[in-house]
């Protein structure tokens, strides 16, 4: 009873500074000069989100994008609920296919097989929400006019190639990462699969 109660706490600290990790990352981003959206940018927070969800469960990975996302409107103040709300799915629609996969095929096959379907998911997933919600709530949020052409141009022009570029990077960091980080990952899968 005792030691679950400390690995409790244990697990809530580790999710905490994961998510504390998370959001510093989150203001180190930058556009794709390349690509016509300015707006969307490369972020490597979603990484300690990875990292939670390898050690615990899909769950402990979405608490740490969905923390990450409310400390970043407590701290930013951004006026831009929306933004959030999307960095927050795209997050998840990565994190869970990865952590699903990876608790069925440990190891690094497990993991790039995860990455490479969290991140099919995430940018048909997103492009999919943006077209019919996202842009949409945006346009009526901002006052634009948002045409069905203007909503297929930033779907296939910004948003799709934007999400699988983004998808490539987080894996080309988080491959590397995985496999020295790979002894501590199982040492804590380890304690915390034995409460």
């Amino acid at each position: 009873m005792q030691k679950s109660k400390r690995n409790n706490l244990l697990k809530l600290i580790i999710i905490a500074l994961l998510s504390t990790i998370s959001l510093v990352l989150f203001f180190i981003n930058f556009p794709l000069p390349f690509l016509p959206t300015p707006y969307l940018k490369v972020d490597f927070s979603d990484v300690p989100a990875l990292i939670a969800s390898l050690i615990f469960s899909p769950i402990a990975g979405i608490v740490v994008v969905g923390f990450k996302n409310i400390l970043y409107l407590a701290v930013s103040g951004s006026g831009d609920p929306i933004g959030v709300l999307s960095n927050f799915i795209a997050g998840v629609m990565l994190v869970v296919p990865v952590s699903m996969i990876y608790h069925r095929m440990k190891g690094v096959k497990g993991l790039i097989t995860g990455l490479v379907f969290g991140t099919i998911v995430m940018a048909v997933g997103m492009s999919i929400l943006n077209y019919y919600l996202i842009l949409p709530a945006y346009g009526w949020f901002m006052g634009w006019e948002m045409s069905n052409q203007v909503k297929w141009v930033s779907v296939i022009a910004g948003v799709l190639p934007f999400n699988m570029i983004k998808g490539v990077f987080i894996a080309v960091l988080f491959i590397p990462l995985f496999m020295k980080l790979h002894a501590w990952l199982q040492q804590q899968q380890t304690r915390f699969s034995l409460k």
